[in-house]
């Protein structure tokens, strides 16, 4: 492979980690280029969870084995069996070298002790490999684990340059993963309200589109649960805003429990006092009965007056939705009714038939483009 040759594929393995979106994309994306850079039939990425004294594979591409999957759930190596992993890593490159790659092959390993049989060289025996290329991933100037290529039996023999190569791969390797990390993070903080570590609004928005979508697509009940505490208000005056803030997360706490009673369910704080649960799949009713279990727990609480809840789910009688503003419109309404009525059990869209009061009062209301919620409260509150 000439110099341009390496070049393209260097900069093909940087375009293909930033184009990824999640962190198993980069993984793959990362194998992937690597695997067409050093012309090998096979690749991996592994990480090492110095916690469990192991190397974990995160992924495996090209062609593998019968025992391998692209994403395996549990295969994972004692680094007592590739003592290399630490000994290159803590005692060669802390003497100032770098943190080179080496070559094994089928025959006995191409470099290091002599005599010195490698769990690799059995490994590439068994799975019909001729040779491999291991090169040390670095993220944050801390051995993070290996980027692995091999090449069938038969193949040219990986030689030093070959290595050399796998080395730079491995560094850009290694910026990908840092930018992966750093978009991540950007993800959970945008999508995360910070006192509660719940969802926010904007992830609610997002998941609901998505969910709203699914059900027109192919009938799957989509439920949302929208509740307010209540009493947060006398609270934050008599006792502060820290025991407010405290109530707060405690009632998170309830919601995150509540929610995890419907597979899959999302938890989100709306802001403020406002929560919410949305699920897509669960049923109707067992969305009802998380919101019954939701109320008595909050009413159970040392702070606070419990909590308003509504239900609007496409499993009960509330007309066609089609739009995630509707169903937004009519778990409000419905908190509405439960807040207005002080009730201990969550008001549900759709339960007393076509002349359901909550769903005359969702869809009476003209959906605003902005600040629908609070234009929505307000044109309530006048007309009571």
């Amino acid at each position: 492979m000439g110099e341009d040759d390496r070049l393209a594929a260097v900069v093909g393995l940087a375009q293909g980690m930033a184009a990824a979106h999640t962190a198993p994309e980069s993984w793959r994306a990362a194998a992937l280029g690597a695997c067409r850079a050093l012309a090998g039939n096979f690749a991996a990425l592994s990480v090492w969870e110095r916690e469990r004294g192991r190397l974990r594979v995160l992924v495996n591409v090209g062609k593998r084995a019968e025992d391998e999957q692209e994403f395996p759930e549990a295969e994972a190596y004692p680094v007592h069996q590739f003592p290399e992993i630490t000994e290159f890593l803590h005692e060669r490159w802390a003497g100032g070298g770098g943190p080179n790659a080496w070559v094994e092959t089928a025959q006995g390993p191409a470099a290091g002790t002599p005599g010195y049989i490698h769990q690799r060289v059995a490994a590439l025996r068994r799975r019909g490999r001729g040779c491999c290329v291991v090169a040390p991933v670095v993220l944050h100037g801390r051995a993070w684990g290996e980027l692995y290529v091999a090449r069938a039996a038969g193949a040219p023999v990986f030689d030093r340059g070959d290595a050399d190569f796998a080395t730079v791969l491995a560094a850009v390797v290694a910026a990908g993963l840092a930018q992966t990390e750093r978009l991540e993070e950007v993800r959970r903080l945008a999508f995360t309200d910070a006192l509660t570590g719940l969802a926010n609004r904007r992830a609610v928005d997002v998941r609901l589109d998505e969910a709203v979508a699914q059900h027109r697509v192919d009938g799957a009940v989509v439920s949302l649960v929208v509740c307010d505490l209540n009493g947060l208000k006398k609270v934050n005056d008599t006792q502060g805003h820290e025991v407010g803030d405290r109530l707060l997360e405690r009632f998170g706490s309830v919601l995150s429990l509540c929610g995890a009673m419907l597979p899959g369910a999302l938890a989100a704080r709306l802001g403020g006092d406002e929560f919410c649960l949305l699920a897509l799949g669960p049923s109707a009713e067992d969305v009802v009965g998380a919101a019954v279990e939701l109320c008595r727990r909050a009413g159970a609480l040392e702070l606070g007056e419990g909590v308003a809840c509504g239900v609007a789910s496409t499993g009960h009688d509330i007309g066609p939705v089609h739009d995630a503003r509707r169903l937004f419109r009519l778990a409000d309404a419905a908190q509405y009714r439960a807040k207005a009525e002080r009730a201990d059990l969550p008001v549900v869209a759709g339960r007393e038939g076509p002349d359901d009061p909550v769903v005359r009062l969702a869809d009476e209301t003209p959906p605003p483009a902005k600040n629908e919620r609070r234009r929505f409260r307000g044109r309530r509150a006048r007309d009571r």
